[in-house]
């Protein structure tokens, strides 16, 4: 996934720095909008993972901690380091997200923009 989001999101910068002349900016639009969403998807599934993994290794650090039984240290280890990456994942996949709606916004203008070129606004 990280793969996946930083490619297009590269690609959609370098589209929207290049301006190539003839592109359809609303098919453009349409298909980013579908890449967000899907994204968007990736990133709540994150999030609840994330949360239960966080979740879980706070309980366990209290029930350890009130029990003293090493096993539960031992498993609170495991999770620590298991919500460490998911963490950094979700952080990577917000990011990402927040810039698609900057570019997002950048495709709208340029939508507009040609609209009005068209005539289509007076």
């Amino acid at each position: 996934m990280r793969k996946r989001i930083l490619a297009y999101r590269k690609r959609i910068d370098e589209l929207l720095q290049s301006m190539p002349d003839g592109i359809n900016w609303e098919d453009v639009l349409s298909e980013h909008l579908q890449q967000i969403s899907f994204f968007q998807h990736e990133r709540l599934v994150h999030l609840i993972v994330t949360m239960t993994v966080a979740i879980l290794t706070l309980l366990s650090m209290g029930i350890a901690v009130m029990t003293q039984i090493m096993t539960l240290f031992l498993l609170t280890g495991i999770l620590v380091v298991l919500l460490i990456p998911y963490i950094l994942h979700y952080y990577l996949l917000e990011n990402e997200v927040q810039k698609m709606y900057v570019q997002y916004d950048r495709m709208l203008e340029l939508v507009r923009e040609s609209e009005n070129k068209s005539g289509l606004y007076p």
